[in-house]
């Protein structure tokens, strides 16, 4: 399968040990200070916007996928109301034809008065004049009463469903925001740098690996794996597109999503949920197919391909791609 040692770190992660050296650096940058920071200082710093950015974009996904359940719930509870609204109007439109019915046969009995009542339950609870109404109509008041009970929960369920999805929806807008943020600041600091630093950034960020590197002769544990290797190897080029989950553009974890939608298997939209959806694994043990999540917050996510290679979508402006399995500190390994 290959070796999984830790390569030298890439463009992609080499940031985090120069960060705190950098921000007064940054911030004399985003000031208009003549003191610009080294080229290196500003590659690192770039690349600790990235892994921010990648971290923010996975709570957006994980509050996107939440509005996303929610609003189907919401689309069902005011489907149900409206069976159930539909049943009382039925229910209102029989005890009125009987209503009518007694009228016509000699004058309203005034028990039937309270049968067009939004509250038909206060009458029966006077036991006393049940006596005044047939057996028939007191089944149908307690029928009405029922259906107004249930009408009334359903109503009281969608309004919490609906509070919980503008709750979701704001946390999305604002985790965009975040996002867009960290990668603006990126940009402007990538865009500070003289040009052949930044070809040099492009160069680092790229590794000038092959495009199909040698990736031995191991072969996935089952179909399904096998499916979505094809797949992700398909994917490879694609651009970096936050909160995306393809065909056009991927970030991470919407890379491993599309990827085994394609075998047929659903996953769960983020690096963080995607960890736990199968059975994790030594690294060591590794097999095309297998994700393998990184960082201790789990906030990225790779397909492993053989041969100590993954695929993934590193970060905007870096396309799908090979990389070594040891890029950065591996958090599990999970065959789905």
């Amino acid at each position: 399968m290959g070796s999984h040692r830790r390569s030298a770190p890439s463009g992609f992660d080499r940031g985090v040990s120069a960060a705190l050296c950098v921000l007064s650096a940054a911030a004399a940058l985003g000031a208009g200070s003549a003191v610009a920071a080294p080229p290196e200082e500003t590659r690192a710093e770039v690349d600790r916007l990235y892994q921010e950015a990648e971290q923010v974009t996975e709570a957006y996904n994980r509050a996107g996928e939440r509005a996303g359940v929610l609003r189907a719930q919401v689309g069902a509870a005011q489907d149900r109301i409206a069976r159930q609204q539909h049943r009382v109007n039925t229910m209102r439109e029989a005890i009125g034809a009987l209503a009518g019915a007694q009228y016509r046969s000699g004058g309203l009995d005034p028990s039937l008065a309270l049968l067009f009542s939004e509250d038909p339950g206060e009458y029966l609870d006077k036991a006393a004049t049940l006596d005044r109404i047939s057996a028939h109509q007191a089944d149908e008041l307690r029928d009405l009463q029922g259906a107004l009970r249930e009408l009334s929960r359903q109503r009281d369920e969608a309004g919490g469903k609906l509070t919980e999805l503008e709750v979701s929806r704001r946390a999305v807008a604002r985790h965009k925001r975040t996002v867009e943020r960290k990668l603006a600041q990126a940009r402007r600091l990538l865009n500070s740098l003289a040009a052949a630093d930044r070809a040099a950034y492009d160069r680092a960020s790229r590794g000038d690996r092959p495009q199909v590197p040698d990736l031995g002769d191991a072969v996935a544990p089952g179909a399904r794996a096998a499916a979505a290797v094809a797949a992700v190897r398909s994917a490879v080029g694609k651009p970096y597109m936050w909160g995306a989950s393809g065909p056009h553009g991927f970030d991470c974890s919407g890379l491993m999503q599309w990827s085994y939608a394609q075998a047929g298997v659903g996953l769960p939209r983020t690096s963080q949920q995607q960890r736990f959806v199968g059975r994790q694994l030594p690294l060591s043990e590794a097999l095309p197919g297998d994700l393998v999540v990184y960082r201790s917050d789990a906030s990225h996510v790779g397909m492993y391909v053989g041969n100590g290679q993954v695929i993934h979508a590193p970060y905007p402006g870096a396309p799908v791609r090979y990389d070594p399995v040891g890029m950065m500190p591996v958090t599990s390994v999970t065959r789905i």
